[in-house]
């Protein structure tokens, strides 16, 4: 699954997910533009990627800004050329049970997790249409599909992405661009990691495969959806969740 000559861009790819996206898409020959907000990571991601003979370069970006949005990814055209291959993974929680949730962490899970998706594409697909060429992948979540407690603002932004995935899929099909998402389960990172043991013990029950998910997990799976042997895909959802979620 060479990606030799792409250029991927990542958001969130200072840790977890976006992280191991990053590294997998080098390893497999794409040059990769890392964007996050924390740019001392970044350039940790962009050195290791380096160092292994990969080629990577760090953007400031905080994916709750249509204008930072605007300028990054003029910033990467600008470097590289062009971007055929688009993951957008940012994304952050703000739990709360609804009766409780504040609007403004209702805003701050919506702007960052599903607003800012649409807004790179539509950044990014004057370049796909013009070489006929591309790959958006949404980094969705298995809580987008069944929902989960204390998360309706996640969950419902997580679900948003799979409706926004299967609209632009048809729309840029023509030009041979193709627009998937793939819905992690529960993925080992940062953002889990604070769960208390006994929650984490329960997901695990729920889990056929028995076991947490990691970052490559969801990484490969990413990889895959963005390599030519993923052509005839377009429009669908990936689950890679250890089984928690079927069908």
């Amino acid at each position: 699954m060479s990606l030799s000559g792409r250029i991927a861009l990542v958001t969130g790819a200072s840790q977890g997910i976006g992280r191991a996206c990053a590294i997998d898409l080098a390893s497999a020959g794409a040059t990769v533009a890392l964007a996050a907000r924390n740019q001392d990571k970044l350039k940790e991601v962009a050195g290791h990627i380096k160092s292994t003979g990969g080629q990577a370069e760090a953007f400031a970006l905080d994916v709750s800004s249509e204008d930072e949005i605007k300028n990054a990814c003029k910033s990467v055209i600008a470097q590289f050329g062009k971007i055929d291959i688009l993951v957008n993974n940012a994304g952050i929680t703000r739990d709360q049970l609804v009766m409780r949730m504040k609007r403004a962490d209702w805003d701050a899970v919506l702007s960052t997790n599903l607003t800012s998706a649409y807004l790179c594409i539509q950044q990014v697909i004057g370049s796909m249409l013009r070489q006929r060429w591309g790959r958006i992948i949404n980094i969705s979540s298995v809580f987008g599909q069944m929902g989960q407690a204390g998360q309706a603002n996640y969950a419902a932004s997580k679900a948003a992405l799979i409706g926004l995935t299967m609209a632009i899929a048809r729309e840029v099909a023509s030009r041979n661009i193709t627009c998937n998402a793939v819905a992690p389960g529960f993925i080992e990172t940062a953002m889990t990691s604070g769960l208390a043991e006994e929650f984490k013990k329960k997901a695990v029950e729920m889990i056929p495969l028995a076991r947490v998910g990691t970052p490559e997990d969801v990484a490969h799976a990413v990889r895959f959806l963005a390599s030519e042997e993923s052509s005839y895909i377009t429009g669908h959802v990936l689950n890679v969740n250890g089984g928690m979620l079927m069908g």
